[in-house]
C-alpha cells in the first residue's frame, strides 16, 4: 500500500499529538523526543510531526510512502525519464527510520521524497536535506 506523507513542524509536539489524534482518531505509531509519526489508516496517510519552534503551522515536506526499496529504484527511473532532477538516497536514516528515497523539488520549492522504510533507528539521522529544526547545528540531535 502506497499513502502520502505531509510533515508538519509544530511548535508544541504533546500539543500536536493531543490534536492530531483526536483528528484522526489513532495514536502515534512511532514517538521520539520532538517527533512523531501517525499511519493513519482511513484517509490512507503518513502524518509526520517534527518539534520546530518558531516554525509551527509551516510544511516540513511532502513524501509518498512505497512498499519496497524496487518500487523506489522504479520512481528514480520514471522521474528521471519525465525531465525531473532526482536526489538519491539509499539505505540512509532519516526520521528514526534507515530509508530508500529519493527527492525531488516542485516548482514551488517544495521537497517531496518517494521513499521506503528498511528498519527503525534509534538516531533521527543527517542524510535529509531538510533542517531538522531551525537553527541546529546537527540534524543528529532531536531538540530537547
Amino acid at each position: 500500500m502506497s499513502r502520502v506523507q505531509l510533515a508538519l513542524n509544530v511548535d508544541n509536539l504533546d500539543e500536536a499529538i493531543t490534536f492530531y489524534s483526536k483528528l484522526f482518531n489513532t495514536e502515534p505509531a512511532k514517538r521520539k523526543p520532538g517527533y512523531a509519526n501517525f499511519a493513519v489508516a482511513e484517509p490512507p496517510l503518513k502524518l509526520v510531526l517534527i518539534e520546530n519552534p518558531g516554525r509551527g503551522g509551516s510544511l516540513n515536506h511532502l513524501g509518498v510512502e512505497v512498499e519496497s526499496s524496487e518500487t523506489v529504484h522504479a520512481e528514480i527511473g520514471r522521474l528521471g525519464r519525465a525531465g525531473l532532477f532526482t536526489e538519491e538516497e539509499m539505505d540512509t536514516t532519516c526520521c528514526f527510520a534507515t530509508q530508500d528515497k529519493v527527492w525531488v523539488t516542485a516548482p514551488d520549492d517544495e521537497k517531496w521524497e518517494v521513499y521506503t522504510k528498511l528498519a527503525d533507528a534509534e538516531t533521527f539521522g543527517a542524510s535529509d536535506p531538510l533542517p531538522y529544526r531551525v537553527g541546529s547545528a546537527s540534524t543528529d540531535d532531536p531538540p530537547s
